[in-house]
């Protein structure tokens, strides 16, 4: 973590470093205000758009009160206030967290509920919880927005060094992703370890990591089966609808993330399934 988040800092240094170059050195005051700008917009429209995409309404405690006794117990725990209890129909069983200390936001789909035991879901619950004691959101938000800070500076870059002419835009647009998508790949490294973390801070609070690996199990094999009806729903209608409701963007804070293929694991937000459940049962 210590040297992915050095990386990442560097990253961000050169950027400014390359701005202060390019603009002169009065651009650094507006660089800085400017990234923290940026980086609070996207922490606040993501969350936004997280909660919006997957319809989540409020988490009764009258009907599900054992529920929120679970997260209230667990929140206190871990020191941190009893975030809101979000219901959503995904499509899948999945679950996430959004948000900060003291005004996180745990969601948890119909299908989840209906497929894991007690303390299969509680274990959940405390994985999500610990995503949230542990600032992942907040640190995700920071190293995306430092990857589209890097992206940015790099588009201007080629701009400002070439004719200006129609090649050095399509030019500066190719530069900038590609760089973007290189300060990524440390960003989501940082995710796949932050979700090893959150599933070692969840054994600790139940008092054992067999139920947390029993519903990771559950919840791939029932992504799989949703896949699979997805699939064949689509061959037999001739269209590109899918049952789930779950976009790629929330897909990175699920519990759960259904990369499988080698390319996909290496630019996945999550390590692999099997490895998670071994370290849970070790």
């Amino acid at each position: 973590m210590a040297l992915v988040g050095g990386i990442l800092a560097a990253f961000y240094l050169v950027a400014v470093a390359a701005a202060m170059v390019t603009f002169g050195t009065g651009i650094l005051p507006i660089a800085i205000v400017g990234s923290i700008l940026l980086i609070g917009v996207q922490y606040k429209v993501g969350k936004w758009a997280a909660l919006r995409s997957v319809g989540a309404e409020e988490l009764s405690e009258q009907q599900y009160s054992e529920i929120h006794r679970m997260v209230e117990k667990h929140a206190d725990g871990m020191g941190i206030d009893k975030p809101e209890l979000k219901i959503a129909r995904m499509g899948v069983p999945n679950a996430f967290a959004v948000g900060r200390k003291g005004a996180g936001i745990v969601v948890v789909s119909e299908e989840l509920l209906q497929l894991l035991d007690r303390d299969e879901l509680e274990g959940v619950l405390a994985h999500e919880l610990a995503h949230i004691a542990n600032r992942d959101v907040v640190t995700m938000q920071l190293g995306q927005g430092i990857a589209s800070i890097v992206g940015i500076v790099a588009q201007f870059a080629v701009l400002l060094t070439g004719d200006n002419d129609i090649a050095d835009f399509f030019l500066a647009i190719v530069v900038g992703n590609v760089v973007q998508f290189v300060v990524m790949i440390f960003v989501l490294a940082i995710s796949r370890y932050r979700e090893y973390v959150a599933d070692a801070d969840a054994k600790r609070a139940i008092g054992g990591g067999d139920p947390l690996a029993r519903a990771l199990e559950k919840i791939s094999q029932g992504n799989q089966r949703a896949a699979a009806s997805s699939g064949s729903a689509q061959r037999g209608r001739g269209d590109r609808r899918r049952e789930s409701n779950v976009d790629q963007q929330v897909s990175a804070l699920c519990i759960s993330s259904p990369d499988t293929g080698f390319l996909q694991r290496i630019v996945s937000t999550h390590p692999p399934m099997e490895k998670r459940i071994e370290r849970l049962r070790s």
